[in-house]
């Protein structure tokens, strides 16, 4: 008798959920789209160097790209995952990333500039002692295979890092 119950209960729950059309990708999406496929991947820090391999796909209905990323860091494997949409209401780019060196993600959110060719983002996450930092990206793409990131922390106006992507044939 419980699990009719239950199931009832969740019929009525349920039923606006399913009755809303699921979201479409936009244009917005195809903008990440073009990031799908691989990457080799070299990153410039504190006068090194450091490659690796990127890896994009549009999952879940093509709302998200999901990237993959191998790299070694002076000898270390490094280890990282994204995700990123368009949030529609918002009317923002959203970016989550997780790695190997921290147990707290990076969540960011921002805007393109058709112009510029650029995708900036703000968000927050954890700084390089530990501690919470505001985080600045500025990812641009100028042609169908190459893609330049720099990646900001607090205000600095010169990058911690960047990493450029070139698309494997």
């Amino acid at each position: 008798m419980r699990s009719i119950a239950v199931a009832g209960l969740l019929v009525v729950l349920t039923g606006p959920v399913v009755a809303q059309d699921a979201p479409k990708p936009g244009p917005e999406h195809k903008l990440l789209k073009r990031q799908e496929g691989t990457w080799s991947t070299t990153m410039k820090a504190g006068g090194m160097e450091f490659k690796g391999a990127m890896t994009y796909k549009m999952e879940l209905g093509g709302l998200w790209l999901v990237g993959s990323m191998e790299s070694d860091l002076d000898g270390q494997k490094f280890y990282g995952k994204s995700l990123d949409t368009y949030d529609p209401a918002k009317k923002k780019y959203i970016g989550v990333w997780a790695d190997s060196m921290s147990t707290t993600p990076m969540v960011m959110e921002g805007t393109y500039d058709k112009e510029k060719k650029a995708l900036t983002m703000t968000g927050a996450g954890v700084g390089m002692d530990g501690k919470p930092a505001k985080w600045k990206s500025v990812s641009t793409m100028p042609d169908n295979d190459t893609i330049h990131l720099s990646m900001f922390v607090g205000d600095a106006k010169e990058p911690m890092f960047t990493v450029t992507y070139k698309r494997k044939k």
